[in-house]
């Protein structure tokens, strides 16, 4: 990022920051939205929050928020696998599994990401990308092996039903990713394309919350709505707004190292506030994930990514 000009570095890292601390520190907010209200309706309230906040966005930036019916498969599908099956599976996940840990993981989201691009985008990933996912790989082995030994055996088929939400989550991310790069989707207006996909996936949460979990439920709460809004205004509407952009200017492979800092920071308000504890074998894990998505990005082989699911 240091290569651009003077105003546009200033454009770039300011919105870098805020979005990377913003996500940072979702992953412990939603954590706390856990066990108040059932997780499928708290990502429907989530998003029909936020499609009616970045619709009005999409208005004030004067885009027009009819974009035409040829948009709306499109709309569905970013609905349905970025903001509805990704997210549901992480509200899932840290049910069993500690945010900081399914932070950790969404790390290796650019690993499906560029995988799904070399399938359908022809985008093929370098050596050092595929050498990088291995070491990266390895550092989240030692993160769930860590996790097991914390906890007695028959605790450990609800670790790995956290673990697989999470892996969940991250596909619906990475098909989401790759469908949104491609050169028919990104002619779009962007702002108006977010909110009605954020509308889309919020008829999906309450369609799959009504067959879970029934009616809406409430909570008198008001630590679990002050948290829900800043889910949806700050890590959904305000974090993408300024995330996109970004990719444009500088490209998604040097955006994407905002999916290594996150980690760190979500982990940081894991120990604090989950009591995570750190050992040998999780700081081996940690550096080890970053390390490898460092070695994976360094030469800006990858071409597709976008933010994790917080």
């Amino acid at each position: 990022m240091s290569r651009g000009e003077g105003p546009d570095v200033r454009a770039i890292i300011l919105p870098f920051i805020i979005f990377t601390i913003i996500w940072g520190s979702t992953w412990i907010v939603i954590r706390g939205q856990i066990g108040l209200v059932p997780p499928q309706w708290s990502v429907a309230y989530r998003f029909i929050i936020a499609a009616i906040a970045m619709g009005i966005v999409a208005r004030v930036r004067g885009e027009k928020l009819g974009i035409g019916w040829r948009a709306a498969p499109a709309i569905a599908f970013l609905g349905f696998a970025q903001f509805c099956v990704n997210f549901n599976a992480v509200y899932l996940a840290e049910r069993y599994i500690t945010s900081g840990v399914v932070a950790t993981v969404f790390a290796l989201l650019l690993i499906p990401s560029s995988l799904f691009g070399w399938a359908m985008l022809g985008q093929k990933p370098g050596r050092r990308f595929f050498y990088g996912s291995v070491v990266a790989v390895g550092g989240v082995a030692l993160l769930f092996a860590h996790e097991l030994g914390e906890h007695v055996l028959s605790d450990r088929g609800a670790i790995t039903i956290g673990i697989g939400w999470t892996l969940v989550g991250m596909v619906g991310a990475s098909l989401a990713n790759v469908f949104q790069a491609r050169p028919q989707i990104r002619h779009l207006p962007l702002f108006s394309l977010l909110a009605w996909s954020m509308a889309a996936g919020a008829v999906f949460d309450s369609l799959i919350a009504f067959a879970i979990a029934g009616p809406p439920v409430l909570t008198s709460e008001p630590a679990y709505w002050l948290g829900l809004l800043y889910l949806a205004l700050f890590a959904s509407v305000l974090a993408f707004s300024l995330y996109y952009p970004v990719v444009r200017h500088i490209g998604p492979a040097r955006a994407a190292y905002s999916s290594m800092i996150v980690p760190i920071i979500a982990m940081g308000f894991s120990t604090w506030l989950e009591r995570y504890s750190w050992n040998a074998t999780t700081l081996s894990g940690v550096g080890l994930v970053l390390l490898g998505m460092a070695l994976a990005l360094s030469r800006g082989k990858v071409r597709i990514s976008a933010p994790d699911a917080a």
